[in-house]
């Protein structure tokens, strides 16, 4: 249940971002570019030594996202002006759903490790959240990812989402939620997990957040 937690909240982190810039642009705080970066390096850790590994091995690196799962899988009945963001649940059922398209398709998941793999080695010259190497995830996912169908539909200001910088952190952050929902299905997490077990999920994010 803890790698569970800490995947899912990971995917929790990739709907914010992306809503995030989608909304705002370039404009992110200093946190949201931390949380950006610890994301992008997820998607080259192809053999952690554990889950957490994937994201630098510290949970203060997906805080965000555990608080985010807490308050979006939380009993809000006592929050009466909490209302759930419909917007990012769609996002959360989209990478899940695209993820399972993926693991269908053995040709593209064979294409997903060569380029990933490509990739890394553009980081011996340009850091991982340069216009690189974002460049470089977003055309992996143009490419090997949205064919695959069942686009996941960005919404946010148009002026902004025209912006080619913007369009492509957007779709390597959504390679990032690929990243997750890989993880989260190979620690045992299935769609039902959420409907089901969603006490567990909050409890052992609780729990998390107390030893940050």
């Amino acid at each position: 249940m803890k790698d569970q937690t800490i995947t899912f909240a990971a995917i929790c982190q990739v709907a914010y971002l992306v809503q995030q810039i989608s909304r705002h642009g370039l404009s992110l705080a200093e946190q949201e570019n931390h949380d950006l970066e610890v994301l992008l390096q997820s998607i080259i850790e192809t053999s952690p030594e554990n889950t957490l590994a994937v994201y630098g091995g510290q949970l203060v690196n997906i805080k965000r996202g555990l608080q985010l799962l807490i308050d979006h899988l939380g009993d809000n009945s006592s929050k009466k002006n909490k209302v759930k963001d419909p917007e990012f649940t769609r996002y959360l059922i989209s990478l899940i759903n695209l993820e399972r398209r993926l693991i269908k398709q053995p040709k593209q998941l064979t294409q997903l490790g060569e380029r990933i793999e490509a990739s890394k080695r553009q980081l011996e010259h340009y850091s991982i959240a340069s216009e690189t190497l974002v460049s470089s995830f977003a055309s992996i996912y143009s490419d090997i990812i949205s064919p695959l169908g069942a686009r996941i539909q960005v919404t946010g200001e148009p002026s902004i989402l025209k912006q080619t910088i913007n369009q492509h952190k957007i779709r390597a952050l959504l390679l990032a939620g690929i990243r997750a929902a890989v993880l989260w299905r190979q620690v045992g997490g299935k769609r039902r997990t959420v409907l089901f077990s969603r006490a567990k999920l909050v409890n052992t994010a609780k729990q998390l957040l107390n030893t940050i």
